[in-house]
Protein backbone atom coordinates (compact mmCIF):
# COMPACT_ATOMS: atom_id res chain seq x y z
CA UNK A 1 0.00 0.00 0.00
CA UNK A 2 1.05 3.44 -0.53
CA UNK A 3 1.94 5.48 2.28
CA UNK A 4 0.42 8.59 2.61
CA UNK A 5 3.24 11.63 2.11
CA UNK A 6 4.13 13.07 5.11
CA UNK A 7 3.81 17.00 4.85
CA UNK A 8 7.32 18.48 5.12
CA UNK A 9 8.66 19.12 8.73
CA UNK A 10 9.92 22.57 7.32
CA UNK A 11 6.30 23.63 6.43
CA UNK A 12 5.05 23.26 9.90
CA UNK A 13 8.02 24.58 11.43
CA UNK A 14 7.25 27.46 9.22
CA UNK A 15 3.67 27.73 10.31
CA UNK A 16 4.91 27.73 13.78
CA UNK A 17 8.10 30.38 13.39
CA UNK A 18 5.47 32.73 12.13
CA UNK A 19 2.74 32.39 14.57
CA UNK A 20 0.35 31.45 12.75
CA UNK A 21 -2.34 29.53 15.14
CA UNK A 22 -6.11 28.56 14.47
CA UNK A 23 -8.67 30.13 16.82
CA UNK A 24 -10.85 28.04 18.90
CA UNK A 25 -14.82 28.46 18.09
CA UNK A 26 -15.00 29.03 21.89
CA UNK A 27 -11.84 29.05 24.11
CA UNK A 28 -14.12 27.31 26.97
CA UNK A 29 -14.74 24.34 24.37
CA UNK A 30 -12.91 21.15 24.29
CA UNK A 31 -11.69 20.35 20.97
CA UNK A 32 -11.65 16.83 19.11
CA UNK A 33 -10.51 16.32 15.95
CA UNK A 34 -11.21 13.32 13.81
CA UNK A 35 -9.67 12.10 10.86
CA UNK A 36 -12.54 9.71 9.33
CA UNK A 37 -15.95 10.64 8.96
CA UNK A 38 -16.64 7.00 11.12
CA UNK A 39 -14.95 8.17 14.27
CA UNK A 40 -16.70 12.05 14.05
CA UNK A 41 -20.08 10.51 13.38
CA UNK A 42 -19.83 8.06 16.07
CA UNK A 43 -18.65 10.83 18.80
CA UNK A 44 -21.27 13.39 17.32
CA UNK A 45 -23.92 10.32 18.38
CA UNK A 46 -22.73 10.32 21.56
CA UNK A 47 -22.70 13.91 22.53
CA UNK A 48 -25.31 14.99 20.54
CA UNK A 49 -25.66 17.51 17.83
CA UNK A 50 -26.49 20.40 20.29
CA UNK A 51 -23.65 19.84 22.62
CA UNK A 52 -21.83 22.38 24.04
CA UNK A 53 -19.48 21.79 25.67
CA UNK A 54 -16.81 19.95 22.83
CA UNK A 55 -15.81 21.65 19.14
CA UNK A 56 -16.04 18.39 16.95
CA UNK A 57 -14.15 18.79 14.02
CA UNK A 58 -13.53 16.59 10.78
CA UNK A 59 -10.21 16.43 8.62
CA UNK A 60 -10.83 14.10 5.50
CA UNK A 61 -14.30 15.49 4.36
CA UNK A 62 -13.20 16.34 0.62
CA UNK A 63 -14.24 13.28 -1.26
CA UNK A 64 -10.54 11.84 -1.05
CA UNK A 65 -10.03 8.03 0.20
CA UNK A 66 -8.18 7.79 3.31
CA UNK A 67 -5.70 5.81 1.63
CA UNK A 68 -4.73 8.22 -0.61
CA UNK A 69 -5.06 11.38 1.27
CA UNK A 70 -2.40 13.85 2.09
CA UNK A 71 -2.64 16.11 5.10
CA UNK A 72 -2.76 19.88 4.06
CA UNK A 73 -0.58 22.65 6.70
CA UNK A 74 -4.02 23.95 7.77
CA UNK A 75 -4.51 20.05 8.90
CA UNK A 76 -1.54 19.46 10.97
CA UNK A 77 -2.35 23.00 12.33
CA UNK A 78 -6.04 21.64 13.22
CA UNK A 79 -4.64 18.71 14.78
CA UNK A 80 -2.17 20.59 17.29
CA UNK A 81 -4.38 22.83 18.90
CA UNK A 82 -6.33 19.61 19.46
CA UNK A 83 -7.07 18.52 22.69
CA UNK A 84 -8.55 15.19 21.77
CA UNK A 85 -7.11 13.51 18.33
CA UNK A 86 -8.91 10.49 16.83
CA UNK A 87 -7.67 8.49 14.27
CA UNK A 88 -7.67 5.32 12.37
CA UNK A 89 -4.00 4.57 13.02
CA UNK A 90 -3.14 2.50 10.44
CA UNK A 91 -0.76 2.78 7.43
CA UNK A 92 -2.81 5.04 5.67
CA UNK A 93 -2.09 7.45 8.56
CA UNK A 94 1.53 7.05 8.60
CA UNK A 95 1.40 10.65 8.99
CA UNK A 96 -0.14 11.28 12.41
CA UNK A 97 2.68 10.81 14.56
CA UNK A 98 4.57 13.43 12.98
CA UNK A 99 1.57 15.75 13.33
CA UNK A 100 1.25 14.65 17.22
CA UNK A 101 5.23 15.42 17.82
CA UNK A 102 4.36 18.81 16.26
CA UNK A 103 1.58 19.40 18.48
CA UNK A 104 1.18 22.83 20.08
CA UNK A 105 -1.08 21.34 22.62
CA UNK A 106 1.34 18.87 24.10
CA UNK A 107 -1.38 17.39 26.32
CA UNK A 108 -3.46 16.58 23.25
CA UNK A 109 -4.86 13.04 23.60
CA UNK A 110 -4.25 10.56 20.28
CA UNK A 111 -6.90 7.64 20.60
CA UNK A 112 -6.23 5.38 17.40
CA UNK A 113 -8.93 2.75 16.39
CA UNK A 114 -6.35 0.65 15.42
CA UNK A 115 -5.01 0.88 18.61
CA UNK A 116 -8.78 0.16 20.85
CA UNK A 117 -9.54 -2.80 18.94
CA UNK A 118 -5.73 -4.46 18.37
CA UNK A 119 -6.97 -7.75 19.43
CA UNK A 120 -9.36 -7.90 17.21
CA UNK A 121 -6.95 -6.52 14.77
CA UNK A 122 -6.45 -9.38 11.51
CA UNK A 123 -3.26 -9.07 9.02
CA UNK A 124 -3.77 -8.25 5.92
CA UNK A 125 -4.84 -11.52 3.48
CA UNK A 126 -3.42 -12.93 0.59
CA UNK A 127 -6.28 -14.48 -0.81
CA UNK A 128 -6.16 -17.22 -3.83
CA UNK A 129 -6.26 -15.10 -7.20
CA UNK A 130 -6.14 -11.80 -5.85
CA UNK A 131 -3.03 -9.25 -6.91
CA UNK A 132 -0.67 -8.47 -5.12
CA UNK A 133 0.68 -4.62 -4.01
CA UNK A 134 4.22 -3.26 -3.37
CA UNK A 135 4.73 -2.65 0.38
CA UNK A 136 7.34 0.21 1.52
CA UNK A 137 8.46 -2.51 4.07
CA UNK A 138 8.43 -5.56 3.11
CA UNK A 139 9.59 -6.77 6.85
CA UNK A 140 6.98 -5.11 8.74
CA UNK A 141 3.45 -6.63 9.04
CA UNK A 142 0.91 -5.05 6.89
CA UNK A 143 -2.88 -4.87 9.18
CA UNK A 144 -6.19 -4.16 7.40
CA UNK A 145 -7.60 -1.05 8.79
CA UNK A 146 -10.55 -1.23 7.78
CA UNK A 147 -12.05 -2.46 11.36
CA UNK A 148 -14.93 -0.43 11.79
CA UNK A 149 -16.49 -2.42 9.04
CA UNK A 150 -17.52 -4.79 11.27
CA UNK A 151 -20.83 -3.55 13.58
CA UNK A 152 -19.37 -5.53 16.33
CA UNK A 153 -15.79 -3.52 16.08
CA UNK A 154 -18.21 -0.75 16.18
CA UNK A 155 -19.77 -1.15 19.53
CA UNK A 156 -16.38 -1.60 20.91
CA UNK A 157 -14.82 1.25 19.86
CA UNK A 158 -18.23 3.24 20.48
CA UNK A 159 -18.08 2.46 23.97
CA UNK A 160 -14.86 3.43 24.64
CA UNK A 161 -14.91 6.84 22.87
CA UNK A 162 -18.26 7.04 25.23
CA UNK A 163 -16.35 6.36 28.20
CA UNK A 164 -13.53 9.09 27.31
CA UNK A 165 -16.04 11.76 26.73
CA UNK A 166 -17.65 11.17 30.04
CA UNK A 167 -14.31 11.04 31.45
CA UNK A 168 -13.65 14.38 30.29
CA UNK A 169 -16.96 15.79 30.95
CA UNK A 170 -18.33 14.06 33.79
CA UNK A 171 -20.64 16.91 34.57
CA UNK A 172 -22.94 15.69 31.66
CA UNK A 173 -21.92 12.03 31.81
CA UNK A 174 -25.54 10.75 32.37
CA UNK A 175 -26.56 12.33 29.01
CA UNK A 176 -23.23 10.77 27.38
CA UNK A 177 -24.44 7.46 28.59
CA UNK A 178 -27.76 7.82 27.42
CA UNK A 179 -27.62 8.59 24.03
CA UNK A 180 -24.65 5.29 23.71
CA UNK A 181 -26.96 3.46 24.76
CA UNK A 182 -29.42 4.51 22.43
CA UNK A 183 -26.57 4.44 19.61
CA UNK A 184 -25.78 0.89 20.69
CA UNK A 185 -29.18 -0.32 20.63
CA UNK A 186 -29.42 0.77 16.70
CA UNK A 187 -25.69 -0.62 16.40
CA UNK A 188 -27.12 -4.16 17.68
CA UNK A 189 -30.06 -4.06 16.07
CA UNK A 190 -28.72 -3.79 12.80
CA UNK A 191 -25.79 -6.54 13.57
CA UNK A 192 -28.60 -8.90 14.48
CA UNK A 193 -30.54 -8.19 11.08
CA UNK A 194 -27.07 -8.70 9.18
CA UNK A 195 -26.86 -12.71 10.99
CA UNK A 196 -30.72 -13.25 10.24
CA UNK A 197 -29.73 -12.16 6.67
CA UNK A 198 -26.83 -14.61 6.38
CA UNK A 199 -28.55 -17.40 8.14
CA UNK A 200 -31.02 -17.20 5.88
CA UNK A 201 -29.56 -17.50 2.74
CA UNK A 202 -28.18 -20.39 0.25
CA UNK A 203 -25.51 -18.05 -0.93
CA UNK A 204 -22.20 -17.84 1.10
CA UNK A 205 -19.65 -17.12 -1.16
CA UNK A 206 -19.51 -13.38 -2.82
CA UNK A 207 -17.30 -12.07 -5.36
CA UNK A 208 -15.43 -8.77 -5.25
CA UNK A 209 -14.05 -7.60 -8.42
CA UNK A 210 -12.23 -4.48 -7.04
CA UNK A 211 -10.57 -4.21 -3.68
CA UNK A 212 -11.79 -5.53 -0.82
CA UNK A 213 -12.00 -3.49 2.61
CA UNK A 214 -14.93 -5.69 3.62
CA UNK A 215 -12.82 -8.24 5.67
CA UNK A 216 -14.02 -7.68 9.11
CA UNK A 217 -17.60 -8.04 8.22
CA UNK A 218 -17.85 -10.97 6.22
CA UNK A 219 -15.95 -12.45 9.04
CA UNK A 220 -18.39 -11.81 11.28
CA UNK A 221 -20.75 -13.98 9.31
CA UNK A 222 -18.71 -16.56 8.22
CA UNK A 223 -19.19 -15.36 4.39
CA UNK A 224 -16.36 -16.83 2.18
CA UNK A 225 -15.06 -14.10 -0.53
CA UNK A 226 -12.82 -13.33 -4.17
CA UNK A 227 -11.82 -10.48 -4.97
CA UNK A 228 -8.96 -8.26 -6.77
CA UNK A 229 -6.99 -6.88 -4.56
CA UNK A 230 -6.28 -6.57 -1.05
CA UNK A 231 -8.24 -3.62 1.38
CA UNK A 232 -5.66 -1.05 0.87
CA UNK A 233 -4.65 -1.17 -2.60
CA UNK A 234 -4.59 1.67 -4.85
CA UNK A 235 -4.55 -0.46 -7.88
CA UNK A 236 -6.66 -0.27 -10.49
CA UNK A 237 -6.26 -2.90 -13.35
CA UNK A 238 -6.12 -6.60 -12.75
CA UNK A 239 -4.23 -8.92 -14.34
CA UNK A 240 -5.95 -11.30 -16.92
CA UNK A 241 -4.63 -13.75 -14.39
CA UNK A 242 -7.00 -11.96 -11.42
CA UNK A 243 -9.64 -11.72 -14.50
CA UNK A 244 -10.05 -15.12 -15.33
CA UNK A 245 -10.19 -15.98 -11.98
CA UNK A 246 -12.79 -13.96 -10.64
CA UNK A 247 -14.84 -14.93 -13.99
CA UNK A 248 -14.17 -18.67 -13.12
CA UNK A 249 -15.41 -18.52 -9.00
CA UNK A 250 -18.65 -16.59 -10.95
CA UNK A 251 -19.59 -19.28 -13.01
CA UNK A 252 -18.51 -21.87 -10.64
CA UNK A 253 -20.60 -20.84 -7.61
CA UNK A 254 -23.16 -19.60 -10.32
CA UNK A 255 -23.45 -15.84 -8.56
CA UNK A 256 -25.50 -13.33 -10.14
CA UNK A 257 -23.96 -10.61 -8.47
CA UNK A 258 -20.38 -8.48 -8.54
CA UNK A 259 -19.35 -6.58 -6.23
CA UNK A 260 -17.19 -2.97 -6.51
CA UNK A 261 -16.83 -0.59 -3.94
CA UNK A 262 -17.58 3.17 -3.68
CA UNK A 263 -15.79 5.01 -5.92
CA UNK A 264 -15.45 2.57 -8.23
CA UNK A 265 -15.75 3.07 -12.56
CA UNK A 266 -16.97 -0.48 -12.82
CA UNK A 267 -14.79 -0.78 -15.60
CA UNK A 268 -12.79 -4.25 -14.06
CA UNK A 269 -16.32 -5.45 -13.27
CA UNK A 270 -18.03 -5.45 -16.74
CA UNK A 271 -14.50 -7.05 -18.06
CA UNK A 272 -14.55 -10.03 -15.52
CA UNK A 273 -18.69 -9.98 -16.25
CA UNK A 274 -17.70 -10.36 -20.16
CA UNK A 275 -15.55 -13.76 -19.43
CA UNK A 276 -17.61 -15.75 -17.21
CA UNK A 277 -20.09 -17.84 -19.27
CA UNK A 278 -23.59 -16.27 -19.17
CA UNK A 279 -22.18 -12.44 -19.09
CA UNK A 280 -24.84 -11.34 -17.73
CA UNK A 281 -24.31 -10.72 -13.77
CA UNK A 282 -25.23 -7.26 -12.16
CA UNK A 283 -22.79 -4.85 -10.29
CA UNK A 284 -23.90 -4.20 -7.03
CA UNK A 285 -22.03 -1.46 -4.70
CA UNK A 286 -21.10 -1.38 -0.90
CA UNK A 287 -20.06 1.30 0.89
CA UNK A 288 -16.69 1.02 3.17
CA UNK A 289 -17.52 4.58 4.64
CA UNK A 290 -13.67 5.26 3.31
CA UNK A 291 -13.98 8.51 0.97
CA UNK A 292 -16.95 10.66 2.65
CA UNK A 293 -17.93 14.26 1.13
CA UNK A 294 -19.47 16.96 3.19
CA UNK A 295 -22.08 17.79 0.92
CA UNK A 296 -23.10 14.19 1.95
CA UNK A 297 -22.91 14.76 5.57
CA UNK A 298 -24.84 17.76 5.18
CA UNK A 299 -27.91 16.08 3.69
CA UNK A 300 -27.96 12.88 6.47
CA UNK A 301 -25.39 11.10 5.58
CA UNK A 302 -24.37 8.70 8.74
CA UNK A 303 -22.54 5.66 9.46
CA UNK A 304 -25.55 3.56 10.38
CA UNK A 305 -27.61 4.74 6.67
CA UNK A 306 -24.35 3.20 5.07
CA UNK A 307 -24.33 -0.16 6.54
CA UNK A 308 -28.35 0.13 6.28
CA UNK A 309 -27.54 0.29 2.97
CA UNK A 310 -25.00 -2.61 2.77
CA UNK A 311 -27.26 -4.88 4.16
CA UNK A 312 -30.47 -3.81 1.90
CA UNK A 313 -27.49 -4.94 -1.18
CA UNK A 314 -26.46 -7.91 0.56
CA UNK A 315 -30.68 -9.18 1.28
CA UNK A 316 -30.91 -8.11 -3.04
CA UNK A 317 -27.61 -10.80 -4.08
CA UNK A 318 -29.05 -12.96 -1.66
CA UNK A 319 -32.59 -12.85 -2.67
CA UNK A 320 -34.13 -12.04 0.78
CA UNK A 321 -37.22 -9.46 0.70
Amino acid sequence: MKKIKVILISCLCLLMMTGCTTNKIDSQKIKIVCTTYVQYDWLQQIIGKENSTFDLSLIIKNGVDLHNYQPTVQDIVQISSADLFVCIGGESESWVNDAIKEAKNKDVKMISLMDVLKDHLKEEEHLEGIEEHDHEDEDETEYDEHLWLSLKNAHQAIEFLSNEIQKTDQKHKDIYQKNTENYLKEIDDLQQQYQRTVDASKTKALVFADRFPFRYLMNDYSLNYYAAFPGCSAETEASFSTVTFLASKIDELDLSYVIVVDQSDKKMAKTIINCTKNKNQKIVTLDSLQAVKQEQIDKGYSYLKAMKHNLKVLKKMFGIG
